[in-house]
């Protein structure tokens, strides 16, 4: 994590908070103010433009938020749990007459006439928007080189990518430009970019957190997640967005407990970890080794740690493709620039329209898995592909259920390696690059929770996490365990 900073602000001395809790401290004691917060926030953001981690700044409206909070506090009123937090969001949630783009072409200068669910309460809960963070185009990368407006930077090694398609959001959070972060997860999209920037990034349980306002990836693995640097906020963070929302059907009715007051408790536990994933050809060797000396300091801790086989490893990022590339081929046709949009000069008829809008405003990595999507649907292809893919979904799905049956979690590295360099593999070695997924697809195959904690430092001096899957619906215990493996660990 970034160390503590200090600079002085009219007479208020600012540190780069980490926690919230600490935050809380300091505004009811008078050490702090929203609004010299937010300011400091913002000049940070400047500062550090060169990261390009917002693609639009929310600054009038954020200072008049913090003025408002301030007031609430002076005046003893009621405070949501979340007061004076400062939150940046992925650019593929939708904030009411705000601009949101997915980081497309496609939608550049299109303004939202409502506001996501997940973002809605935040605000009841008195947060304050700093902005709208960058993303791979329409979520779809690993590494935040696919945005339509350029290259998020790694805040440790600015040649580096920061992981995606949430990097911006991670780098937000990594390099102190607002106190937590929200990002979306289709197959690793939050965990990934966390590893990478040394920060906690939480998947939760398909269907927990309501999708209402999320620009669609792939409707069956999209999950809104935050990024925080402790499972603390984190907790709070899920608790508040999650529940169910008459607006999304796929959200579940199930009651929703108190996450964040779980926090810690201990017991003896049963963890699972992939031999497979351990066995991996690609698998860095620092990175094995860290995470192999926690799993043995577990087990002389008293818990169980044991080995798993996991024989459908090699079909997890194929299946994970097929099936996200159907469903965004699917979820991308409404964007033609008809009604909205990006609208192509010099187009002569209807045909020519449709194929202009869309070839401008699509980046190439978006066009390729339109065009392998609509190729997995397509007559003679459909069942030798997207059927398959399918069924071997939901083997996956009853093999990690299986697991759990006897297990409480299972752990797997977060990543393959640490940060890559810009232009390493996007362009040079693209699957290189998919299989940077290879542990994260399976969570959002199955729909369980995941959590990465920034655990590690590679000797070559970058983060990388270590993750933790749960059981369906068993956030809290996940939090709960990832809470202590922050505290002893660390």
């Amino acid at each position: 994590m970034l160390g503590l900073t200090s600079i002085r602000l009219k007479h208020i001395v600012l540190k780069t908070y980490l926690s919230l809790t600490d935050l809380h401290n300091d505004l009811q004691k008078g050490k702090m103010t929203c609004r010299a917060l937010v300011q400091h926030y913002l000049n940070q953001i400047t500062a550090k433009s060169h990261l390009n981690a917002f693609l639009e700044v929310f600054a009038d409206e954020a200072l008049e938020r913090a003025d408002q909070i301030d007031q609430k506090i002076a005046n003893k009123q009621a405070l949501g749990r979340l007061y004076g937090m400062p939150i940046g969001i992925k650019d593929v949630l939708c904030y009411k007459n705000h601009q949101v783009t997915a980081a497309s072409r496609i939608l550049d200068g299109f303004e939202s006439i409502y506001t996501a669910t997940a973002v809605e309460r935040l605000l009841n809960e008195d947060a304050i928007i700093l902005g709208r963070l960058n993303c791979d185009e329409f979520a779809m990368g690993s590494t935040n080189e696919n945005s339509a407006f350029g290259v998020v930077r790694n805040a440790y090694n600015p040649s580096l990518v920061p992981g995606g398609s949430s990097g911006g959001s991670a780098v937000a959070v990594q390099a102190g430009l607002c106190l937590a972060a929200l990002g979306s997860d289709t197959g690793g999209s939050v965990r990934q970019p966390a590893s990478f920037c040394g920060v906690v990034g939480l998947k939760p349980t398909y269907g927990r957190i309501s999708r209402h306002g999320l620009i669609a990836y792939a409707s069956s693995f999209d999950q809104i997640g935050p990024l925080t640097h402790n499972v603390a906020d984190a907790a709070l963070l899920f608790e508040v967005m999650a529940g169910k929302d008459a607006q999304d059907a796929t959200t579940s009715a199930k009651e929703v407990p108190s996450y964040s007051p779980n926090l810690p408790k201990n017991k003896k536990l049963r963890i699972a970890y992939l031999q497979e994933a351990f066995d991996s050809t690609g698998l860095d060797p620092h990175i094995k080794h860290q995470i192999s000396n926690v799993l043995a300091q577990l087990k002389a801790d008293g818990h169980t740690v044991e080995p798993v086989a996991f024989p459908y490893l090699d079909y997890i990022v194929p299946t994970y493709y097929i099936l996200t590339t159907a469903e965004a081929s699917s979820n991308l046709a409404r964007y033609d620039g008809i009604r909205y949009g990006h609208h192509a000069q010099g187009a002569t008829d209807t045909e020519s329209t449709y194929r202009l809008n869309r070839s401008e405003g699509f980046g190439w990595e978006v066009k390729k898995r339109i065009m392998l999507g609509t190729f997995v649907l397509s007559a003679g292809y459909y069942d030798a592909y997207y059927s398959k893919a399918q069924k071997v979904r939901r083997l996956i799905s009853q093999h990690t259920e299986e697991v759990f049956t006897n297990y409480d979690f299972i752990v797997t590295p977060t990543t393959p390696t640490t940060a890559f360099a810009i232009g390493d593999k996007a362009y040079q070695d693209p699957i290189a690059m998919y299989l940077a997924d290879i542990f994260t697809v399976q969570a959002n195959i199955v729909g369980i929770p995941a959590i990465s904690l920034p655990l590690f430092r590679h000797p070559k001096g970058m983060p990388f996490g270590l993750q933790v899957m749960g059981k369906r619906f068993a956030e809290a215990d996940l939090l709960t365990f990832g809470n202590e493996l922050m505290q002893q660990f660390v």
